[in-house]
């Protein structure tokens, strides 16, 4: 997301960097490269005058301290309005109300029953019994695509055949209270377009169903015409808040950098993926700092907590301190890796590399570790615990059933061998727990040891 407009700001702001002091002369040419990224990110025009202009006046306002320089001065100032513009500070969910109830509600094609199922299982996440609701009574099979989207995720569809969708609303609420559900979240019926008689449904559901939180699912991917739609929405049922879908196809961020202020709605949770579990909360500090390429090191984190057993983390500690990781740990330790996210995604969010990422460099990365899960998969339980049993009849038999050459099943068991000595001498550098070995770094032994770090798995180099 945003790969556009970060690779703008990268520049504008290492051209900054350079500036021996903050002038007008130099701020203007900034500012003015910061107005055209910002108008390719399809940003609405009244907000690109109103950031600009704040910045400016900031930045020839500010008093720059001696330890600082006019690029840090520079890129603070727009982190903070970016930070600003983009609502100041998470809003969550409210829940209060027994059971609490939250509306859905957009146009056609945002993705509204996808979203349910994915804030359905968001809140079971965090210890909620939400129970969903098809209230959608006209498109075509909204109904049963979320019914088969509840038997993914293990949570109850309520839905009645012949009811109007405020009969369906307040039905859901009896059934939620009988059954102890504590959240009821209500897939509204979309339309091709805004018309009064989508927005009278909405009202009425609204009147009869008091909802906590009114949340509009847009599209980040249609740029202005979101901003518009939810102000439209807006004036008509009073929204609450904003779920901001396809964040991950969104290579501009005009949407998500206009709707807050435009409407003076916040944007409450992002969906950025097709993954029933890519659904996060919308933070806007972290997302000021991908845009600037400083990554979001903070998501990072959650999403490792969120996906890492820890159980296994015990167990692969365990076995590095006494050097018994094997091909399978190697194996596990990818799958792991996977449930966080694409390599794109995970380098997005690191310090340095956001913003500078090769797409084409990323594909022949995640294609060499298809390559060494392949190999991995194509071994015996007892090759992949002892690779040094693989001969050569067996290095020919997994490349034919892995779909590689003899020459690249090599490879991967000799890179494997490196990293092996480079963790036993980890281990008895005391890294992984115990006493180190007294005298264990001689001279050339670091040197050895980075070599070996930089052999496995072998994947294409950044720029």
């Amino acid at each position: 997301m945003f790969e556009n407009l970060t690779e703008r700001f990268s520049n504008v702001i290492h051209r900054m960097w350079g500036q021996g002091k903050i002038t007008e002369e130099n701020i203007t040419e900034a500012l003015r490269e910061v107005r055209r990224a910002l108008l390719e990110a399809d940003v609405n025009l009244q907000v690109i005058k109103g950031l600009v202009s704040r910045i400016k006046e900031k930045a020839l306002g500010s008093e720059v301290l001696k330890s600082l320089t006019p690029g840090q001065v520079f890129i603070k100032i727009v982190n903070d309005e970016l930070v600003e513009l983009l609502g100041g500070q998470n809003e969550p969910l409210k829940y209060n109300g027994s059971p609490a109830v939250i509306m859905l509600c957009g146009l056609q094609g945002a993705g509204k029953t996808t979203t349910c199922g994915k804030l359905g299982l968001y809140l079971r996440n965090q210890g909620r019994r939400p129970l969903m609701v098809a209230a959608d009574i006209y498109r075509p099979a909204a109904i049963q695509q979320l019914i088969v989207l509840g038997k993914q995720i293990g949570i109850p569809v309520y839905y009645q055949a012949d009811a109007n969708p405020v009969e369906i609303a307040l039905g859901a609420i009896k059934e939620a209270r009988e059954k102890g559900n504590d959240i009821v979240i209500l897939d509204t019926a979309g339309r091709l377009h805004i018309d009064e008689a989508l927005m009278d449904e909405l009202k009425a559901i609204k009147a009869q169903v008091p909802p906590n939180e009114i949340l509009l699912v847009v599209d980040a991917m249609v740029g202005q015409d979101a901003v518009n739609m939810a102000q439209s929405f807006n004036e008509a049922i009073e929204i609450s808040g904003v779920i901001m879908t396809k964040m991950d196809g969104d290579t501009r961020g005009g949407a998500t950098l206009s709707v807050k202020e435009v409407t003076g709605k916040p944007i409450k949770l992002i969906g950025a993926g097709e993954k029933l579990d890519a659904l996060e909360a919308f933070h806007p500090e972290r997302v000021a700092g991908r845009i600037l390429g400083m990554g979001d090191v903070v998501s990072l984190v959650e999403r490792a907590q969120e996906f890492v057993d820890e159980d296994e983390a015990k167990r692969l500690e365990e076995k590095l301190r006494h050097n018994n990781f094997t091909l399978e740990d190697f194996l596990n330790q990818m799958r792991q890796i996977k449930k966080i996210g694409s390599l794109e995604q995970i380098m997005g969010m690191i310090p340095g590399l956001a913003g500078k990422i090769d797409r084409e460099q990323i594909s022949m990365g995640e294609n060499h570790l298809k390559k060494i899960e392949a190999i991995i998969q194509s071994m015996t339980p007892e090759e992949r615990n002892k690779p040094e049993v693989i001969n050569a009849s067996r290095r020919r038999r997994i490349a034919r059933g892995s779909g590689n050459s003899v020459q690249e099943v090599s490879q991967i068991l000799k890179q494997f061998a490196e990293m092996q000595k480079m963790i036993k001498k980890l281990s008895g550098a005391g890294l992984f727990g115990g006493k180190p070995k007294k005298g264990l770094f001689r001279k050339g032994q670091m040197k050895a040891m980075n070599q070996a770090m930089k052999n496995f798995p072998q994947g294409p180099p950044m720029r």
